[in-house]
């Protein structure tokens, strides 16, 4: 109530409307989830494969966010706004109508183009429309649909798929969308750049083929059918265009992403760990749901609903985050909670089928509140020293490393989970998914040598 008190009423419909696109895309990423088990059975597809449904949505998110600053400017805010969320309402009608898991796939990659465009685009214009002086009334409220998202999305999904059938979970999309079109009409006028600098396509489609290589490449290698040279190649082709791009941002004008942003050492530091430290942290929303399931046998809704503490242990450490850094400084907190976070991550291979439920809800309350230490002491960090004029890049190279980093991390837990099941002949799924974790917790521990290179004077 009293952030809608602080911010001005001519501004409130256009608050909500980013929101709802906000809340959609919050809502899609962990909904999906908690039903997977469904999903494969319904298409009869081993739920041990299912990981490429997420990698894909993921994947398409973080290979358009670069575009959608651009569209934006060159066509107009609300032009754009309203393609995303018919993008994203469509793509989900065909999610749900899908047959088989090559259809799903195909429209979950065009329902991750539309979720690209909607949260950037939606923070751009409250960024061009809303003062100042009321900017942060207007990011707290759409922030709080954000988490509202992630909040409900397991256990919703987990009902859906336990009363329903798995469609819902996209069919839901579809009335929110209806109101979001007939509500950017009215709150959200096009706003569109008169001068718009030419598009670096070029380094948009050595990005995409980055990022499509090197997750595809992970996530091939226990496909069946699939044979190690192709997975081989498709890592080589993510590793060459990665190095191409390094020379195309150095010497192209117009680059995406220009060379001297990774100049400043705070932010090459920060955008190393968010990608590695986040392989790890970012597989638990897909491994915890599937384990539960498949090796513990729990009905969906309960798997839904035991991810809910991961959330609360989320929201309750956002107070504390502020003195602890204030406290001992950047370089020591980040080693300390990368630390925590991976022997958290690596002791979910402790947890099994008769873990009592006050123990297990504790576990998962920690790791949310460990989870979210590092996500926002990470992104405060690495933005933080940014200069004015690098700001902006700055930050949509952040949010595209952090969805790639996501989709190669669902793409790592699901080819280790495949692998040790093979080796157990799938006669050990608990085992298998125990020692995912371990895997996982020990690469989020290795990765903690990057904060090491932090000065020790880094202070909020």
């Amino acid at each position: 109530m009293q952030i809608q008190q602080s911010l001005a009423p001519q501004y409130r419909l256009l608050v909500f409307l980013v929101s709802i696109g906000f809340f959609m895309q919050g809502l899609d990423t962990t909904i999906i989830n908690t039903a997977l088990p469904a999903m494969a059975q319904s298409l009869e597809i081993n739920p041990l494969q299912m990981h490429s449904v997420v990698i894909s949505y993921v994947l398409a998110v973080a290979a358009f966010i670069p575009l959608s600053g651009w569209l934006a400017d060159r066509f107009g805010i609300r032009h754009v706004y309203i393609a995303a969320i018919v993008i994203f309402s469509c793509s989900s009608l065909g999610c749900a109508l899908s047959n088989n898991l090559n259809q799903l796939i195909g429209f979950r990659i065009l329902q991750g183009v539309g979720g690209a465009l909607l949260m950037p685009v939606g923070r751009l214009a409250l960024l061009k429309l809303i003062p100042r002086e009321q900017f942060l009334a207007a990011m707290s409220m759409m922030s709080l649909a954000g988490l509202i998202g992630p909040l409900i999305g397991p256990s919703l999904g987990g009902w859906l798929v336990q009363y329903t059938t798995w469609h819902w979970i996209f069919l839901i999309n579809i009335p929110m969308g209806i109101l979001g079109v007939f509500v950017s009409f009215k709150a959200m006028p096009n706003l569109r750049e008169l001068k718009v600098k030419t598009f670096d396509f070029s380094g948009f489609i050595l990005l995409m083929l980055a990022m499509v290589g090197l997750a595809l490449g992970i996530e091939q290698i226990a496909v069946p059918n699939s044979s190690l040279s192709f997975s081989l190649t498709l890592f080589l082709v993510g590793g060459l265009a990665s190095l191409y791009y390094v020379y195309h941002a150095h010497t192209h004008k117009n680059a995406l992403f220009r060379s001297k942003l990774f100049k400043h050492q705070i932010y090459r530091i920060g955008v190393l760990g968010n990608f590695f430290i986040r392989l790890g942290s970012n597989a638990i929303p897909f491994l915890v749901p599937l384990m539960l399931q498949i090796a513990f046998h729990m009905e969906p809704l309960m798997a839904g609903i035991m991810m809910t503490p991961m959330v609360l242990g989320s929201l309750f450490s956002k107070p504390i985050i502020r003195p602890m850094i204030q406290k001992i400084g950047y370089r020591t907190f980040l080693i300390a909670n990368s630390l925590l976070l991976g022997l958290c991550i690596a002791s979910f291979a402790l947890t099994a089928a008769d873990t009592p439920f006050w123990l297990r809800t504790l576990h998962f309350f920690i790791f949310g509140i460990l989870n979210s230490l590092q996500f926002v002491s990470m992104n405060t960090l690495t933005l933080k020293d940014l200069p004015q004029q690098d700001a902006s890049s700055g930050n949509s190279f952040l949010s595209m490393i952090m969805m790639l980093s996501m989709s190669i991390g669902v793409a790592l837990a699901g080819t280790l989970l495949n692998i040790f099941n093979g080796i157990f002949d799938g006669h050990e799924t608990a085992l298998a998914f125990q020692l995912a974790f371990v895997s996982l917790g020990f690469l989020n521990i290795l990765s903690t040598w990057i904060f090491w290179k932090l000065p020790k004077n880094q202070m909020i």
